[in-house]
């Protein structure tokens, strides 16, 4: 076994365990949250959609990354290939949604009175549900295509046009298919990050001037001292973090798309950067459940 793919394996061991045990335990803090007789938030469903988005990524691509970096003649079957390529589309769409919709909605929520964004307050809450499942529905048929492009490595014989993703092959399309799903694909990513970057701006404006407030009013006053200012930061390094992951993994998406798409390696790099986030996202929003278990505990997240 070469010593690189030894060290992609054990870093794809390391990413999706890690993963795995963040996520798990961010959803066991949900799910004792709600049932402990704590006040039931909005954001709790968001998060736990996004939960499971993030255990979806890391298994579709995790373990199949752990397999053929250990084992040089693995592969999936053609089921199994278009099964994994597809949920992990899928996935990485509703955990791109999800983060958006958790920007936008504590934007929302910590907009001053009287701003005009003040009058949804009491209306978002009631959107959440129907909003994520709009959001898996849209996905889930936006990404149906990948069901018949991609096949398992027996059929590479009988193709002339192919792309090889370590244990699986996906068909290149016909140039009229892929201009409509480039552009299908993009408008809904550029929607999304726009809304976070939107929202993330909104965000950092309210709690400019509400320190600049605050310090007026009184100099010892920290702002940190407010449990929707510690939510809102926790929430916008959240969207920085996605947005810096998510433009890494584009990026090596698209310089892979001009190779030869022999280098495992570049297909490797782009597999690891696309899982980052749902490998660490929990960890920056677990320590506001926990807290909540202790006594004396602010909820946060409102």
């Amino acid at each position: 076994m070469a010593s690189r793919d030894l060290a992609m394996g054990i870093f794809f061991l390391s990413q999706t365990a890690l993963g795995m045990f963040g996520n798990l335990a961010l959803l066991c803090c949900l799910i004792l949250s709600n049932f402990s007789g704590i006040r039931v938030r909005p954001t709790d469903l968001i998060i736990k959609h996004l939960t499971l988005a993030n255990i979806m990524v890391l298994l579709c691509k995790g373990i199949p990354q752990i397999m053929a970096a250990f084992d040089e003649t693995y592969s999936l079957d053609n089921i199994s290939c278009k099964l994994v390529f597809y949920f992990h589309r899928v996935a990485r769409g509703v955990s791109l949604g999800s983060t958006s919709l958790l920007s936008v909605f504590q934007a929302i929520t910590i907009s001053p009175s009287n701003s005009k964004w003040a009058q949804l307050k009491v209306k978002t809450p009631r959107v959440v549900g129907p909003f994520l499942g709009l959001c898996w529905a849209l996905y889930l048929l936006t990404y149906i295509f990948l069901l018949s492009t991609v096949t398992d490595m027996r059929n590479k014989g009988n193709l002339t046009e192919f792309r090889q993703f370590v244990y699986c092959l996906v068909v290149k399309p016909s140039k009229q298919s892929l201009n409509v799903c480039a552009i299908l694909l993009a408008s809904n990513d550029v929607i999304c990050l726009g809304l976070m970057v939107w929202a993330s701006g909104f965000m950092m404006l309210i709690l400019f001037k509400h320190k600049q407030r605050v310090q007026h009013i009184h100099k010892s006053v920290s702002t940190k001292s407010f449990p929707e200012t510690k939510a809102t930061q926790s929430i916008l390094t959240l969207v920085s973090s996605f947005v810096v992951f998510y433009g890494s993994s584009l990026a090596l998406m698209v310089y892979f798309s001009f190779q030869d798409g022999s280098d495992t390696w570049l297909a490797n790099a782009n597999v690891a950067m696309s899982a980052s986030f749902s490998a660490l996202s929990p960890f920056l929003l677990i320590r506001h459940y926990i807290r909540d278990f202790h006594p004396g505990s602010t909820q946060i997240y409102q």
